[in-house]
């Protein structure tokens, strides 16, 4: 997010914010960005290991227009009080609840309502995925109803020898997914049913969708569809991106930093019409495809952008959406 952050042209990093003293914080000082700690324990254990800590949590928000806390799930929550006691506008991820902020945000979706606000959730990754997808076909007056799967991924790589899952699948206990309600709370109109399996790997996640349209459509309106929107990159299997691995490969050979897939990666010659049924699947970077929305809403918020596309517009530019369109 500070990278993402510092590549727009009408915005300032103040600085990012943490608990930790190893490799992580180093990393922001080696990019040239303020290092502040948590409390005043974290900022002294940082400088213990000769870390160039800025200052605390305080310091920090007392230089910023608006706080982007991507802390763990209930943490951030926690956080809020202290932004509200301060009168700074802030983000949340999609760890947190709706209730939190009562505004959930996807910028094609609900940038309008969260114009000026002093606070809103970007949703999850899978979460954002469905609500863009979704939306391009209710844009295009084919969406009636959905029901998707979705294989999650089991943890972050970062992680991953500290926990996780080998050797078997985890269903997630209910049905629907919590994924469904958590795209109604950006789109109350969607009618959407989810369900959802951990699966022992670390790289992305993968969604099937089965979708009944308000018509019978052909397979090339139902591409227009998906295409009219920048962040959703339609590749093929017959390209050679045929496995998650393979798209997270060609990420990297883009140059895009951290292999970071922004849009999500739906195959085209998968996507297959029946009548008015429609079926498909894409994959779904969870470290990344939230990063775009993040820097909408902070526009949102603040009042620098008024029309969704026009933030989305300068975001991509900045982050260099929009490469996957000839795939």
């Amino acid at each position: 997010m500070a990278d993402a952050v510092v590549l727009q042209p009408d915005m300032a990093l103040a600085g990012v914010c943490d608990v930790s003293a190893d490799w992580r914080p180093r990393m922001a000082l080696a990019k040239g960005f303020a290092l502040f700690g948590a409390t005043a324990d974290h900022a002294a254990a940082m400088r213990a290991v000769d870390l160039a800590v800025s200052g605390t949590l305080d310091d920090l928000l007392a230089q910023a227009d608006v706080v982007v806390d991507c802390t763990p799930k209930r943490i951030a929550a926690a956080n809020v009080e202290a932004y509200r006691k301060r009168g700074i506008r802030f983000i949340l991820q999609g760890g947190e609840k709706h209730s939190v902020t009562g505004h959930s945000f996807v910028a094609e979706a609900s940038f309008a309502s969260a114009i000026g606000r002093d606070s809103t959730r970007v949703v999850s990754c899978n979460t954002t995925s469905i609500v863009r997808t979704l939306n391009a076909l209710k844009r295009a007056s084919l969406l009636a109803r959905a029901r998707g799967t979705l294989l999650r991924r089991a943890t972050d790589p970062w992680e991953s020898h500290l926990g996780g899952i080998m050797n078997t699948l985890v269903p997630e206990p209910a049905i629907p997914s919590h994924q469904g309600p958590d795209a109604q709370s950006v789109d109350p109109d969607l009618d959407v049913v989810t369900m959802a399996v951990k699966v022992p790997e670390t790289l992305a996640h993968l969604h099937y969708w089965s979708v009944q349209m308000t018509r019978a459509a052909t397979k090339a309106e139902v591409l227009d569809a998906f295409r009219a929107s920048s962040r959703i990159a339609l590749i093929r299997m017959d390209d050679g991106l045929d496995a998650l691995n393979a798209v997270k490969e060609m990420m990297a050979d883009l140059g895009r930093p951290h292999d970071n897939l922004y849009e999500v990666a739906l195959w085209e010659d998968m996507l297959t019409v029946q009548g008015d049924e429609l079926f498909y699947a894409y994959m779904v970077d969870n470290q990344a495809i939230v990063i775009p929305e993040t820097i909408d809403a902070i526009r949102a918020l603040t009042g620098l952008a008024t029309e969704a596309f026009a933030t989305m517009a300068l975001t991509d530019a900045a982050l260099g959406i929009g490469a996957l369109a000839r795939w």
